[in-house]
Order: C-alpha cells, then sequence, then structure tokens
C-alpha cells in the first residue's frame, strides 16, 4: 500500500506548520528547508498558492495524489461547498477517526493500526485506512489489540473531548462517529477554496 516514507521535517518546514503534530527539529528550523530556506524571500504566484495548499491537504491527512483528486471529485458532485466537503470526507476516512479519538498519536499510526486489524467499526473489523465513516457508527480497538503499548500510551495523552463530533470511552476503548463535522469544527489550517480553485482551471 503506496503511502509517503520521506522526511517529515522538511515537509512541515516546506508549509512553515508542524502538519504532522509536534515535531522538536521543526521548532528549532521553523524556516523552509534548502541551503538558502532562511532568506528566501520569493514571491508565490497564484498557482503556486493554490498547488501548495492541495499539498499541505494531502501531506496532513496522508492521502495521495489518485485518492485525492477521487476525493475532490466526490465532493464536487455533492450537495453543500466543494472545499468545505472536501475536509469533511477527508475528516471521515477511517484512519482520521481513529487519530481523532486518540487510539494513535498521529494519523500515519492510525493508518497502521487499521492496516494491521487492530481496529473494528460496528464490530467487524475492518482494514481499509480510507472506509468512509457514517454517523452513529461505533469503532473500537479490537479485544486482543487493547494491550497495544501504543494504543495505551496515546489514549493517555489524548483530547477527544475537544471533538463534538465524537464519544470514546477511554475505559473500554470504544468510540462513536456522531456525525461528519462542519467546517467551523475541523481545526486544520487548510484554506480549502485554493483547492477548488486550482481544480477549476
Amino acid at each position: 500500500m503506496a503511502r509517503f516514507i520521506g522526511p517529515k521535517t522538511k515537509v512541515a518546514r516546506k508549509f512553515g506548520e508542524a502538519i504532522y503534530g509536534s515535531d522538536k527539529y521543526f521548532e528549532r528550523k521553523n524556516y523552509p528547508p534548502g541551503q538558502h530556506g532562511n532568506n528566501r524571500r520569493r514571491k508565490t504566484s497564484e498557482y503556486g498558492l493554490q498547488l501548495k495548499e492541495k499539498q499541505k491537504a494531502k501531506y496532513t491527512y496522508g492521502v495521495l495524489e489518485k485518492q485525492f483528486s477521487n476525493l475532490f471529485k466526490k465532493a464536487s458532485r455533492a450537495k453543500g461547498i466543494t472545499g468545505e466537503v472536501l475536509l469533511e470526507l477527508l475528516e471521515s476516512r477511517l484512519d482520521n477517526v481513529v487519530y481523532r479519538l486518540g487510539i494513535a498519536p498521529t494519523r500515519a499510526a492510525a493508518r497502521q493500526l487499521v492496516s494491521h486489524k487492530h481496529i473494528t467499526v460496528d464490530g467487524k473489523v475492518v482494514n481499509i485506512p480510507s472506509y468512509s465513516v457514517k454517523a452513529d457508527q461505533v469503532i473500537a480497538v479490537r479485544e486482543k489489540s487493547k494491550s497495544l503499548e501504543v494504543i495505551a500510551d496515546s489514549v493517555a495523552a489524548s483530547s477527544v473531548h475537544d471533538f463534538s463530533w465524537l464519544e470514546f470511552d477511554q475505559n473500554a476503548l470504544v468510540g462513536k462517529f456522531l456525525n461528519t463535522p462542519t467546517r467551523e469544527d475541523i481545526p486544520e489550517n487548510i484554506k480549502e477554496q485554493l483547492i477548488v480553485e486550482l481544480y477549476s482551471k
């Protein structure tokens, strides 16, 4: 299964944000990568800004180009504002929901837990990270996986109460996807309208 395995701090520095979460290396070098990263003052074109925003969304949610393009097509066919629907679809991915519930410390770790069959949806094992979670579906950790150290550590440090669209029982390791979040609920710093403009060219 294809996924990004390159240097994550370098990607975060390119966007000027710690898009993968807390990163001590990014905090030390929070300027663009490259020999002249600290001194670069080049003006970015309109296309460049739009492309950068799309790339940021892709890296943030761990989605490859073809997947992202398909999600955009789906969003453009749906009712509502295309950019907002796109983010709602990204937030509804199973790997993202597992991450938001606090079961995994990062989206990459959540993707791995799903792929390795540690997660169930409505009592059935689902090993597809891109699975689209629907309202009122129950996401849980498999009984035999509850002792995994990565899950225990992540749950202990999680703050799922910050998300109004989720419920989570930390003792039972069972969560519920109450509803698809609205744009106001999604904390990611993504200018989705720039992505829409890019695909509209």
